[in-house]
Order: structure tokens, then C-alpha cells, then sequence
């Protein structure tokens, strides 16, 4: 990749919550560009709802954040067109009728669609064809995937894939748009040990690239920062506890902490300010939340708490659906294939 890029990642007292309650509440962390950001937690605990949050694609509900020195939920569109989403349930599925290939000639046009300068439009076609190339060779070169060695190259389904090619299938097509902040979901769900330690070293590999990492997992690395989430016996998000001392050592840009728990009747929604185009609701939209052109996603608005449609909040595993917290599939501000 280019030279560090990466987003600074700061939030204090963040936090989210819905008509059922907090999805996630009392987030501080701080890591800078190149970081490898862990959100630890058990399934339900709001883990994909904060990640979402923290890449723009839903609104916060209380404290502060900034990624790549842009303050949420003012600058949410600014933040999702430097960020992208590899892996996440319900968001940015592979589709599994389609081949290697097709993902990522699908993405490389969408891209240079969407993402692309207007002097990059009006290139000759062979040089838009040979740049599409170089971002895609670019992509699965920092993905460690090697597509000749699948079993029908680049003719095979997703469906036929392990559980790790998908993986780095994902974040290769999140790459081709060279983000400065990549998020992944459920990083160690379903993976062996071995798969498992493979799956942080390409997170790790890309961080070091330059582009700093958010991951969502039931186990996080000692050299990450991290995010501590846990759910109470209620199904409520609530912060977990502070990380160890020995850990905090060991993390690249500081260590995140979780405040104490906010009462729900204090929380109010105030931003300091706010930009139409950004997080302000208009008359045809709820929420103002649009789709990144870097993620070349279909738009969606995600849930406003006062609209009255089922919101992010977690309530237990009643609600859990596909390892993803509950809460996430009503807020989500964009879904489709990414």
C-alpha cells in the first residue's frame, strides 16, 4: 500500500441506544493511524453496532468521536468514504452464487465508478483496465490470497470457499478502494487455532501497511487495543472492565478503556453542531445517512430512535441472529453486497 494512511481512531463516552435499550454505552479509546483496534466481547454485546458506529454507518447516540480527525455523527458520510468494510453479517456479505473473479471485477468497477476522480474518467480505456488491474493484484497481494491456488482459480464460488479464503476475500475487495480505516466482523468466528492465528497476522501485516484495523472477536490479541464490551444478565451492552496493565503496555497507540455506565435518563442527543449533508435529517431521509461511494454500497438509512422502527439496541439472545449483535440489523445504514 502507500505510505501510512491510516485513521486515528478517538472516542470518549460513546455510546448508542434504542427504544430496548443500549446497544453499546461508555467507549473511550484512542489509537492512532496503523493501529489494530480489538472490540472484545461475547456475541450480543453490541460489538458490531459500535463498529458500525465508528465507520459511520450508524449515528451515536451520546459522548464524542473522532476518526481520522473527522467528529461523529457530523461528518459520518466524510468518515465512511475513508473507511471500508471487509466482512460483516447482514452488511457486506459475499454473495455466494458468484465466483472470485466476478467479486472483484464487480468491486473494481464500482470503485472506479463511484471513487474515481473526474480526470480518472475520462482516462483511456486501457489505462483505466490496466489501473483497475494493478488496485486488484494490489488488493489480493496485501490479502495473502492467492487465487490460482483455489481449486477452480479464479472461476471459484464463494460457497466453495474455507471459512479463511472467504475471509481475505473480503478484506482484498475492501482494500481495492484503499481505505484509511478497515473494519472486519466476527474475525475469529468459526476459525481453527491455526486459521485463527493466520487471520491476525494478515490483520496485523495490513495495520504495519499503514491502514489502521477495527476488528470485532470473542478473543483479542495481546498487541491490539482494546475495546471491552459485555452484555448483563438483562441482554444491555454495558462497558466491560478496564484492560490489564500488562496489555495496556503492549498496545501501538495506548490502550482503550470503557467509562462507568451512563444513566439512561441523563442521555441526551447534542451535538454541537450539525451539516445537512452529513447526519442531519431531511425531508426525505431519517436519518441522513447515505452510502460511502468508496464502499459502492446500495443506500440505506439507519434507524432514528424517535422514528419508531426497531433500533440497534441489544436484548439478549432472543435477538441474536447469525453471530451478529442484536440491534444491528435494523440500524444498519447500508446493506446489500459490498
Amino acid at each position: 500500500m502507500d505510505s501510512p494512511h491510516g485513521a486515528a481512531v478517538r472516542a470518549e463516552g460513546f455510546g448508542l441506544k434504542g427504544p430496548r435499550g443500549w446497544a453499546f454505552q461508555g467507549v473511550d479509546v484512542q489509537a492512532g493511524p496503523g493501529s489494530l483496534i480489538a472490540i472484545e466481547g461475547p456475541s450480543g454485546s453490541g460489538r458490531t453496532c459500535l463498529l458500525l458506529a465508528l465507520t459511520g454507518r450508524m449515528k451515536p447516540t451520546v459522548g464524542r468521536a473522532e476518526v481520522g480527525g473527522l467528529p461523529l455523527p457530523r461528518k459520518m458520510a466524510a468518515v465512511r468514504r475513508i473507511s471500508a468494510l471487509g466482512p460483516v453479517p447482514g452488511v457486506s456479505d459475499l454473495d455466494p452464487a458468484l465466483t472470485v473473479t466476478e467479486h472483484l471485477r464487480e468491486r473494481a468497477l464500482l470503485q472506479r465508478r463511484f471513487d474515481g476522480s473526474l480526470r480518472a474518467l475520462l482516462r483511456p480505456r486501457g489505462e483505466r483496465a490496466e489501473s483497475a488491474r494493478s488496485r486488484i493484484a494490489e488488493a489480493l497481494e496485501t490479502a495473502g490470497l492467492d487465487v490460482d491456488a483455489l481449486p477452480k482459480a479464479g472461476r471459484t464460488a464463494v460457497r466453495d470457499l474455507e471459512r479463511l479464503e472467504a475471509l481475505r476475500l473480503s478484506v482484498a475487495l475492501a482494500l481495492i478502494g484503499r481505505p484509511r480505516l478497515l473494519a472486519v466482523d466476527d474475525t475469529d468466528l468459526k476459525l481453527s487455532d491455526t486459521d485463527r492465528a493466520q487471520a491476525w497476522a494478515l490483520l496485523r501485516d495490513i495495520a504495519a501497511r499503514g491502514t489502521t484495523v477495527l476488528a470485532v472477536c470473542s478473543e483479542a490479541p495481546q498487541d491490539a487495543v482494546l475495546i471491552r464490551t459485555v452484555t448483563t444478565a438483562a441482554g444491555e451492552a454495558e462497558p466491560g472492565p478496564a484492560p490489564d496493565p500488562e496489555r495496556a503496555e503492549t498496545a501501538p497507540d495506548g490502550v482503550t478503556e470503557t467509562a462507568e455506565e451512563t444513566e439512561p435518563a441523563d442521555v441526551t442527543d447534542t451535538p454541537a453542531e450539525t451539516e445537512p449533508d452529513d447526519s442531519t435529517p431531511g425531508p426525505d431521509r431519517p436519518d441522513g445517512a447515505t452510502d460511502t461511494p468508496a464502499d459502492a454500497e446500495p443506500t440505506e438509512s439507519a434507524a432514528d430512535a424517535d422514528s419508531g422502527r426497531p433500533d440497534d439496541s441489544t436484548d439478549g439472545a432472543q435477538h441474536h441472529t447469525n453471530d451478529t449483535e442484536e440491534g444491528a440489523a435494523d440500524a444498519f445504514a447500508e446493506t446489500g453486497r459490498a
